[in-house]
């Protein structure tokens, strides 16, 4: 979706400040939140990109203002209220009003650390790559109104096949509750006019991860 959170190529948003030696939490709440994301995703209540979808469709104004882990813990709210673990009632109370609904799979702390990691998004292949190495291509110049992983900087572009990553989940598919959809997932290198002009760096190359239907040969 064309949302603020796209903000691969835009102006007016200052400098990135380096924080040294910057700690993984500022604030204790932010590990919990952490924990609770990992631990809801393991016992399948949602997949990472319906996280993502979530955070996405934060009003601009809350997107903006709103730190790092307070997106996560937003876009949890989100996801717990439209899937029917909890009701806006109890968020508001803190604590469980009714029986609440059951997870497909119980997350235990005997299971902490060995299934927290994440599980691979490969997939068995639908049909052949479309592409290899060295093929030029352009991206298509799509405009969702759900999830996509084809940043708005990156469309109708042309860039060069670098290398192919296999077959995995579609996350496009996966966001709007459709399914894996299995895709084949390309590195594509592009040059810098190629995406910001003439006026951009002639030797700046970027490299975006991008699924076949973003694609067509160029």
């Amino acid at each position: 979706m064309d949302g603020i959170h796209d903000m691969g190529g835009m102006d007016g948003f200052g400098k990135v400040e380096v924080e040294q030696n910057e700690p993984p939490f500022h604030e204790k709440w932010e590990g919990r939140v952490m924990a609770m994301q990992r631990a809801m995703g393991f016992a399948g209540a949602w997949h990472i990109d319906h996280a993502r979808y979530a955070q996405e469709r934060l009003p601009p104004h809350i997107y903006l203002e709103a730190s790092y882990y307070q997106k996560w813990a937003l876009a949890m709210e989100a996801n717990v209220l439209e899937r029917g673990f909890a009701g806006k009632d109890e968020l508001d109370a803190g604590h469980a009003l009714r029986p609440g609904k059951t997870l497909p799979r119980k997350f235990t702390p005997d299971l902490v650390p060995d299934k927290l990691t994440r599980g691979s998004f490969f997939r068995p292949p639908q049909a052949e790559a479309r592409f290899k190495p060295g093929d030029r291509v352009r991206t298509k110049n799509i405009h969702p109104a759900t999830h996509t992983r084809l940043p708005r900087y990156a469309r109708d572009k042309i860039g060069i096949v670098e290398r192919c990553q296999g077959c995995h989940l579609y996350p496009d598919s996966v966001a709007s509750n459709r399914g894996d959809d299995p895709q084949w997932l390309y590195t594509v290198v592009f040059d810098g006019p190629a995406l910001w002009g003439p006026d951009s760096d002639p030797t700046l190359k970027v490299s975006i991860e991008a699924f076949e239907p973003y694609l067509d040969p160029a």
